[in-house]
């Protein structure tokens, strides 16, 4: 484990949270991929196993994650087999203490985070199209708090933990993105982990109609990308918010390390 002196013991570097198997491929690849790339020590934990959705078999979509992650250089791949379409961060208050701090939808997240204890925490945005995403975000930011509460019991049971930083990445809303990794180098990555999931994210003729299966999902995908890395001058970039104030203890040494051509395109006005 990493860490800081007298401070945090660091095991993951980032860990990603996605409701469904896909969920992160499709929308922090990119940031994942280039990590894996950098030597860092990356994970997935899909919430649920995506059995509601209309395409493909649990065991399909299995072997589609154990590929994706391979592409990715994962570390680490948990899914917590949350019911698909029922995510909800109070599931499981209404038991009994004993069963709560196993069965809790919450605890089971602040299990994980105690375990794993990455630096960077990575979670879907909370402004979404599919329920389930704006869920995952609420159960993975109630889990976040709890993690540090000293009291807050899990079974297993663990220290408490509070990560370096959390970035929430948006999904099919256009957020307004606190800084853009620029992803570029590893795009090519992002791509055929995506293209693992072909049972999803592939027109198939007969296949029940999606919107991540539709004609234009993969290359709405990219157009997205293209559109955040052109605002800070660059083929690919994915967007990520933080919701508190950015610090910076060197700006010169900052932007030394993070220059940029001129941006193509331009933020709103504010």
């Amino acid at each position: 484990m990493s860490g800081t002196p007298g401070g945090t013991a660091y095991g993951l570097e980032a860990l990603a949270f996605g409701p469904h198997p896909d969920d992160v491929e499709l929308f922090c690849g990119g940031l994942l991929a280039k990590l894996s790339s950098q030597g860092h020590r990356t994970g997935i934990i899909d919430l649920s196993r995506g059995e509601k959705s209309s395409r493909g078999t649990l065991e399909t979509r299995a072997e589609e994650t154990q590929a994706a992650s391979k592409v990715l250089g994962l570390t680490v791949r948990e899914n917590l087999e949350l019911p698909d379409g029922w995510l909800n961060p109070w599931a499981g208050f209404e038991t009994p203490e004993p069963e709560r701090t196993r069965h809790a939808a919450v605890a089971r997240v602040v299990e994980v985070l105690r375990r794993l204890r990455p630096e960077l925490v990575i979670v879907p945005w909370e402004e979404e199209r599919h329920p389930d995403h704006e869920a995952a975000s609420a159960l993975v930011t109630r889990a976040l708090f709890f993690a540090g509460v000293r009291k807050f019991e899990t079974e297993p049971p663990g220290a408490p933990f509070t990560p370096r930083q959390v970035l929430y990445y948006p999904l099919r809303h256009l957020a307004a993105p606190s800084f853009v990794v620029d992803v570029s180098a590893v795009y090519e990555t992002k791509t055929a982990a995506v293209h693992c999931y072909a049972s999803q994210v592939l027109p198939r003729p007969g296949a029940p109609a999606t919107l991540v299966g539709s004609a234009l999902s993969l290359s709405s995908l990219e157009a997205r990308d293209r559109f955040y890395g052109a605002q800070v001058g660059v083929a690919h970039g994915e967007p990520y918010i933080v919701r508190e104030m950015l610090g910076l203890v060197d700006p010169v040494e900052h932007f030394r390390r993070n220059s940029f051509e001129k941006p193509l395109f331009f933020p709103q006005s504010r």
